[in-house]
């Protein structure tokens, strides 16, 4: 494997070094990997698409994440994007690594001159410009209310540059100045992106509730396109894997000889199906984008949260309307489930997707070939223990109430007795619910997943 000297930098991806005259400068490690990228083609301009392929090829983020690393990468090799010196912004393409003269050696050996001797203690990561108080104009800058979205790149390099100064010092000079909660905010988004920088708490700190507030609203802006997206994938998976349990479900109907349905019924329950697969994964996938987009820590409790809340709504919604439906048109009055359900089924995958995903770091986590079909797999086992659950305490999903609603109406070709008779029971009966639910919830959980995953191009 080879390292890289350009000027009096060493680049060595093998130890996951960046050296300038002896001193290692700190980089996360997508930072690091991108600059690799970079020098490696630096015979041509790589296009953002490519870049995002190759260094967040396991999450999607928003474009602003790639513009963040080029800076913050610029800013440690004392680049200029005006005058570059080492990356140079290829417009409405990419990025170039552009200095000329840059020596391949072989990596596998010690360090030229000095063998395997340590490294020197590493060095800042950023030399703001000296003044008589370097930290007072960044902190000025931070706690303004930005006027637009360059204010608002604006105020994030210098939150970047606070944190390469001193965290503890810079959230001591903050203190309760006015704006500090919105600064606050940005401090705590900021520091995973610059490798060294101290915590910044919320919880504890002045004006908490305010502070979070800020963060949410801040990391939803950000990636509200990705997050919409990905709702939008949710809906659709959840409307597939429903669909094709419901056809699943009317053709067993249709060619079970001890049945009376016809044929008809399988795009009836198919279109059923859809429509609340459909729902269910708008609201689960709702909830788990808006968790994973706001929230980098303490990430598995906010996806089982979310996806709680994003199903418990639309059970409720879906219960109200079946009542209300069934008792209006047709005069039938029957406890319909959906608000519980709904919410267990929710925080099931929501489990089941942080369980699955746990390795994804710094955006919305989109993995890819027998990772996402394994992800799938994960999410689609957790909803169907939900589900079983659910079917054990004796409450119904999609297809127990269609056999409710069918037994309570005249000539329904959907009563699933002659499902609990293929399982060997004289009726519908438990076990029948509880296989059936089982399915119900692995299809969706599935399908929700795949949807969710779906990496946007």
């Amino acid at each position: 494997m080879a390292r890289y000297r350009f000027s009096e930098f060493v680049l060595s991806p093998r130890r996951r070094v960046l050296l300038r005259d002896g001193r290692e400068l700190p980089l996360i490690p997508r930072y690091f990997d991108l600059l690799v990228f970079l020098v490696v083609h630096r015979s041509e301009a790589v296009h953002r698409r490519d870049i995002f392929d190759r260094v967040w090829s396991d999450v999607v983020v928003s474009d602003s994440a790639l513009s963040q690393a080029i800076r913050t990468i610029r800013r440690t090799l004392g680049d200029d994007s005006r005058e570059p010196r080492f990356i140079r912004t290829v417009s409405r393409h990419g990025y170039q690594f552009v200095w000329a003269e840059v020596t391949e050696e072989d990596d596998d050996h010690g360090w030229a001159g000095t063998g395997e001797t340590p490294l020197a203690a590493p060095a800042a990561a950023a030399e703001p410009a000296i003044t008589a108080d370097p930290f007072e104009p960044l902190l000025q800058r931070v706690t303004r209310v930005p006027g637009g979205a360059a204010d608002a790149e604006d105020q994030r390099e210098a939150a970047e540059l606070l944190h390469a100064l001193g965290t503890a010092e810079a959230l001591a000079r903050l203190a309760i100045r006015p704006g500090h909660a919105r600064a606050r905010a940005l401090l705590r988004d900021a520091r995973w992106d610059i490798a060294g920088a101290g915590d910044v708490p919320i919880l504890g700190a002045p004006s908490s509730a305010e502070a979070a507030w800020h963060l949410v609203a801040l990391r939803l802006r950000r990636a509200a396109r990705i997050a919409a997206s990905r709702w939008a994938g949710a809906s659709l998976g959840g409307g597939i894997a429903g669909a094709l349990g419901g056809a699943a479900g009317g053709a067993i109907l249709a060619a079970s000889p001890a049945g009376t349905a016809s044929p008809a019924v399988i795009p009836v329950l198919a279109l059923v199906g859809a429509g609340c697969g459909a729902a269910g994964g708008a609201g689960v996938g709702a909830g788990l984008s808006v968790a994973e987009a706001a929230f980098r820590s303490r990430r598995t409790i906010a996806l089982v949260g979310g996806g709680a809340l994003g199903g418990g709504a639309v059970g409720i919604a879906a219960q109200w309307l079946s009542r209300w439906t069934l008792a209006a048109l047709v005069g039938v009055h029957l406890e319909v489930g959906g608000g519980v359900e709904g919410l267990a089924i929710g925080a099931a995958a929501g489990l089941g997707y942080a369980a699955a995903t746990a390795l994804a770091e710094g955006g919305l986590a989109a993995p890819r070939g027998r990772r996402r079909a394994a992800t799938a797999m994960v999410v689609g086992l957790a909803c169907a223990a939900a589900t079983l659950a659910i079917a054990l305490a004796g409450r119904a999903l999609v297809g127990g109430t269609v056999h409710l609603i069918a037994e309570a109406s005249q000539g329904s070709q959907v009563v699933l007795t002659p499902v609990g008779r293929l399982l060997g029971e004289p009726e519908f009966g438990p076990v029948s619910a509880a296989v059936l639910g089982t399915g119900e919830g692995f299809l969706f959980g599935v399908g929700l997943a795949l949807g969710l995953t779906r990496r946007p191009r």
